[in-house]
């Protein structure tokens, strides 16, 4: 594609025109963001290098790199975003349009056989991406610009599946013959990835050819912070602007005006390994499960910063509770008799080996031996999904990918699910989620999820504990950060980093 360079003279006399007809404000703010990078300090460093195809994925989408099909507003309802709207062909297929006049971050253009192509790559990806999961598709072009999606059986919810950051489109220059999709210079988002330096940091610049608005930010320099001290003192000594999860313990050592509590879909859970080990017994399950005081981790650990949890799904999604009955008391079934119990977590979430301790103690009470195991996440999530834990605390976010929670219960819950941390294998279970995936959106699909969700706590594989609320650091002079419960959102096109006194 050619380009038109402009000199620079008639650019300034541009300016110096428009400087004339704005307010003064006008002018001075973009003067002041035109330059600025925004400094973040993030929870997690990549599991992956950065590969889209694993939840690496969700930070090229907090830092506007990468771009799906479909977005998801606040209601979780899809919205147009590469795919300008779709249609449902027939029970199995779905045709996307796709956007003209979209430029890739190496110059490319996007084209219906690049989309076709890097969704392909998707579904073909050891593992699949966590939203494929039990999912067939198949891609094919419809013309020059549009895309058929077919599914093995009926998806009412295909165009929320490909909203998830994992099916983000990416130039051909991404994908490498050994499988792995390296983003640098290949995203369609106003900013694009400049370098990976490893578990360190990543650093982007804004891209000026971008199809929709144009960032008001120069760039963004990432930093990767796991210790949740760490990122607090980040923001108090002003080396970052917007800080991921500060952890309750340091809130009171913050200016409240710095702190923005996100109410989360998310689920602090004791998932219990029904394969193995002394929690393939039922009746251990619900002697630990009975243990377990909601309201003292609440109150001990989160500082109240929390809601205790009456089922899966919490206050995010306020359709849940009243679609919920009551849950059946747990009688205790006498003590554990001194079994031995090995219980993992992991130390990035600040709170997590906190709330081993608390659980320890509860357990031990109900007559378990606790053995504990904390290691960063990195270092103990192949551990985790092998089940080689007898319990493992995990904060999980329940609508991450689709916006729907049926994909989060088929990865953790169902036989063949790809996280399946519990060890679970029902058919009930999977009976249930299958009517799930199967209901279409609205109040059928919601009891459904309700019914699957019942049918999980039911085997005592999943014991959750308490919802959090995360909350989101941001210094003096940032604006329009977002502040999204599915943490696919964090830097804007209109996010602005003001210059201090101004």
């Amino acid at each position: 594609m050619s380009r038109i360079r402009l000199s620079p003279r008639p650019i300034l006399a541009g300016l110096l025109a428009l400087a004339a007809v704005l307010p003064s404000g006008a002018m001075a703010q973009e003067g002041a963001t035109a330059g600025q990078r925004l400094r973040l300090a993030m929870l997690q460093p990549p599991r992956s290098g950065l590969n889209p195809l694993t939840d690496d994925a969700f930070k090229l989408s907090r830092w506007s790199a990468a771009e799906t099909l479909v977005r998801l507003d606040t209601d979780g309802t899809p919205q147009p975003l590469l795919s300008t709207g779709w249609t449902r062909v027939d029970e199995r297929t779905w045709r996307f349009d796709i956007r003209d006049n979209v430029l890739f971050h190496d110059g490319t253009p996007l084209t219906a056989e690049r989309v076709a192509a890097s969704l392909t790559a998707a579904t073909k990806a050891v593992p699949k991406p966590r939203i494929l999961d039990g999912v067939q598709l198949e891609i094919e072009t419809d013309g020059e610009r549009a895309v058929l999606v077919r599914s093995a059986v009926s998806d009412p919810l295909l165009p929320n599946r490909l909203s998830s950051p994992q099916l983000a489109i990416f130039a051909a220059r991404a994908y490498g013959a050994d499988g792995r999709v390296n983003p640098i210079e290949a995203g369609t988002g106003p900013f694009v990835l400049k370098e990976i330096n490893g578990t360190t940091s990543a650093r982007l610049d804004r891209f000026d050819a971008y199809w929709g608005e144009r960032a008001r930010l120069a760039g963004i320099d990432a930093d990767y912070v796991p210790d949740g001290t760490a990122r607090a003192a980040a923001l108090r000594t002003g080396t970052a602007d917007v800080v991921e999860a500060i952890p309750v313990s340091q809130a009171a050592l913050l200016d409240p005006q710095l702190i923005h509590e996100v109410p989360m879909p998310r689920t602090n859970t004791l998932y219990l390994n029904t394969k193995r080990g002394p929690f393939a017994d039922a009746r251990l399950r619900r002697i630990a499960a009975a243990a377990i005081d909601r309201a003292a981790l609440v109150r001990t650990v989160y500082e109240g910063r929390a809601d205790a949890a009456k089922g899966l799904l919490g206050p995010a999604l306020p359709w849940a509770a009243a679609l919920r009955g009551e849950p059946a008391a747990l009688a205790p079934e006498g003590k554990a008799d001194g079994a031995e119990i090995v219980l993992g977590t992991f130390t990035d979430r600040a709170e997590l080996p906190e709330v081993a301790v608390l659980l320890e103690q509860q357990l031990t009470a109900a007559g378990f031996r606790v053995r504990q195991d904390v290691r960063q996440y990195a270092h103990i999530e192949a551990d985790a999904l092998a089940g080689r834990f007898d319990a493992f605390i995990l904060s999980r976010a329940t609508v991450l990918d689709s916006g729907d929670p049926v994909s989060y219960m088929v990865s953790d819950f169902s036989c063949k699910g790809s996280f399946n941390i519990a060890q679970l294998c029902d058919e009930g279970v999977d009976e249930a989620l299958r009517r799930a995936a199967a209901a279409p959106a609205g109040d059928e699909r919601q009891r459904a999820v309700m019914a699957a969700e019942a049918a999980i706590l039911a085997t005592g594989a999943a014991v959750p504990m308490l919802h959090e609320r995360v909350m989101q650091g941001e210094a003096d002079g940032v604006n329009a950060a977002a502040r999204d419960p599915r943490e696919r959102e964090l830097v804007r096109t209109a996010t602005t980093l003001a210059s201090a006194g101004q």
